[in-house]
């Protein structure tokens, strides 16, 4: 199988950079993956969970924060608000984050301030992207915690 380019830009930093088997992105169409000599393609990108198969089959795992993707035959750019590795990622950080936003959302304030509330929903889901990424990372479960949890409104849909 060929190689294809696969560069992964978040706004302070470079995330990746280097020559891949395989990229799975989370578009806002669903998931998709890009193996070399694919068709032109330019997407939004969700936040999500980014997987790179590279030569010799080991997986990296990034999370992306949500951006928009360029695809080439020859190469893959992913602009993105924020991105990290696995190793990147602060486990203590990311499980501040989520007891805060859960326990925003659980408390009577969420109903005055639906800005705030939609922030908070996607601060949870960020968070367990983050934390699943983790997981994989250090091969165990990081919490109790499903990695997860679609909300009523996306179960519905």
């Amino acid at each position: 199988m060929s190689m294809i380019r696969f560069e992964f830009v978040a706004q302070d930093h470079v995330v990746y950079d280097g020559d891949v088997k395989m990229v799975v992105i989370p578009g806002a169409d669903g998931v998709f993956g890009v193996l070399s000599k694919h068709a032109p393609l330019m997407a939004v990108v969700v936040p999500g969970e980014v997987m790179v198969r590279k030569e010799g089959g080991d997986e990296l795992y990034f999370a992306v924060g949500g951006g928009f993707v360029e695809v080439r035959p020859d190469k893959v750019v992913l602009i993105a608000r924020s991105g990290e590795s696995a190793a990147e990622i602060d486990i203590v950080r990311a499980e501040a984050a989520l007891r805060r936003a859960e326990a925003y959302l659980a408390s009577p304030e969420r109903d005055r301030d639906q800005s705030r509330r939609v922030a908070m929903e996607a601060a949870i889901r960020r968070s367990r992207v983050r934390l699943t990424i983790a997981q994989r990372r250090h091969g165990k479960r990081t919490s109790s915690r499903p990695a997860y949890q679609p909300t009523q409104q996306q179960e519905e849909e």
